[in-house]
């Protein structure tokens, strides 16, 4: 499948110069996204030959990635990974994958000696300009998505990730760790959870809610708080409870959930002075009908003196299944010249 974008026109180097053809992915806690990517620089990537494997289902990253190369029937030596986590040294710090990486380790035994690890919502970011119109649900606002830098990328998947992209410039991403950032309550019945979750741990990010494995802490608390045993176990069957409407419970964490999404999405516009917001991230579409409903944005704006300014903050919902991977395509792009 080929991934159609927006680019820039290409420079006459661009034109005359020889496509380079790598493997990307994007990598999370629950699936790893891949793809065989031809970049030349000021030219959209095109990604074909994608394909998404479960995690869970394979011994490492390394694995993943040889299986995918021997798929495609041709020596491959390049590859970047959009991962979530952060590398330190050698080694990636994560807490919802898995299994352990090492970028050396992952280099030698998935056969790919050009192997480089980016932050996932980085990889994210660096799409930003290559998005159509009709892949944006507004959710807050109405203005020229080519015209509101800096944007804000956040988006809650088995984690919560973020980055900052900015329009131009020699590094036009900053990648954040919001999700480990201490969770703030905006009202009583949030103090009451996080009150609850500070039992549990001495220190609650805001991934322990804002994330998909956030919403099965955040469900609990709530069966708790209104005298309810939990009827479900898994966050896949939670959303679907709550998208038939058939429990109250759920349809409430949902609703929560969003607002509260909407309360931190608000705060970090301000903190990092974002003139767009877009909410990428596997959870973001399963709970699209109740970001849609209002307390998202109602959050999103109760900032006080700051209201009326993130009134003129558009805020879109991204229907994107291949950000990452065109992402790591884009950031190999950027490094590649134009002439071999």
């Amino acid at each position: 499948m080929n991934v159609a974008a927006v680019s820039p026109a290409p420079s006459e180097s661009a034109r005359s110069g020889v496509p380079r053809c790598l493997v990307v992915a994007d990598v999370g806690g629950t699936f790893a996204r891949l793809a065989l990517a031809e970049t030349l620089p000021g030219q959209a990537p095109r990604l074909g030959s994608y394909r998404t494997y479960a995690c869970a289902d394979h011994p490492s990253l390394a694995a993943i990635l040889a299986d995918f190369t021997a798929s495609l029937g041709q020596p491959m030596a390049s590859a970047v990974v959009a991962i979530a986590g952060l590398l330190d040294g050698d080694t990636l710090i994560n807490a919802n994958l898995p299994w352990t990486v090492s970028l050396s380790a992952t280099r030698r035994e998935s056969g790919l000696p050009d192997l480089q690890l980016i932050n996932d919502f980085e990889a994210v970011a660096l799409a930003i300009p290559y998005l159509q119109a009709d892949t944006l649900v507004p959710l807050n606002g109405d203005a020229d998505p080519a015209k509101t830098f800096p944007a804000l990328v956040l988006g809650p998947g088995t984690g919560l990730g973020a980055a900052l992209r900015f329009a131009d410039g020699e590094r036009p991403v900053l990648a954040s760790e919001i999700g480990h950032a201490a969770l703030g309550a905006g009202n009583a019945l949030e103090l009451h959870v996080l009150g609850q979750l500070l039992q549990r741990w001495p220190h609650v990010d805001n991934e322990r809610v804002l994330s998909g494995s956030g919403l099965m802490n955040l469900y609990p608390c709530l069966c708790e708080l209104r005298g309810v045993a939990p009827q479900w176990t898994s966050t896949e069957a939670l959303i679907a409870a709550a998208r038939q409407g058939d429990d109250a419970l759920a349809v409430e964490t949902l609703q929560v959930f969003c607002a509260w999404l909407g309360s931190l999405a608000g705060d970090a516009a301000i903190a990092v002075g974002a003139r767009s917001v877009y909410l990428a991230g596997g959870i973001s579409t399963h709970v699209q009908d109740f970001l849609a409903d209002g307390r998202f944005r109602e959050r999103f704006l109760n900032k006080g003196v700051l209201t009326d300014v993130l009134r003129q903050v558009p805020v879109w919902r991204v229907e994107h299944g291949q950000l990452g991977v065109l992402g790591a395509a884009a950031w190999h792009a950027a490094r590649t010249p134009a002439h071999d």
